[in-house]
């Protein structure tokens, strides 16, 4: 399993990102272009001393991860009317996408992808934005809930 960024722009939801990949021992992708510097002090910060534990891997543009991972699953993270997180079946070898912090991931991105999940959240705000409501998770909450439950399946299916 990897998790792939697309266009960060906060260094600490990627350092926390970063630490929950080296908690889980998955590659982090980052498809730039990125809103922070690999040295910004935010994101060394997030990340703690766990660096060394992190395999980071850098994409020029989505293309070129899709190239890359040509024989993996990819499976985007969006609240736009993916399944439910809990009704989809996690492969060990699937790069997990996640979208911009301001605006998520694009459509044309999506349509590049193999499924689109959503994680499910009782609170969410309406479309037409009438009902108080959650607008999103945070992004390093999300990749962290996501990062579990795709272990949690591939590594401890039928009682394992």
């Amino acid at each position: 399993m990897e998790v792939a960024l697309y266009e960060p722009r906060i260094p600490q939801n990627t350092g926390n990102i970063a630490r929950s990949c080296a908690a889980f021992n998955i590659p982090l992708n980052l498809i730039e272009p990125l809103g922070f510097n690999l040295e910004d002090k935010y994101l060394k910060r997030a990340g703690l001393d766990y660096w060394p534990l992190v395999t980071v891997n850098k994409y020029g543009n989505f293309d070129e991860l899709l190239e890359s991972k040509s024989t993996k699953r990819i499976i985007s993270f969006s609240k736009k009317n993916g399944l439910y997180l809990k009704d989809f079946i996690f492969q060990k070898d699937d790069v997990l996408l996640f979208g911009r912090e301001d605006s998520g991931l694009p459509d044309c991105i999506i349509n590049k992808s193999d499924f689109l999940i959503s994680i499910f959240m009782p609170n969410l705000q309406s479309e037409n934005n009438t009902q108080k409501g959650v607008r999103s998770l945070n992004l390093s909450v999300a990749v962290g809930i996501a990062i579990y439950e795709a272990h949690k399946q591939i590594n401890f299916q039928n009682g394992n």
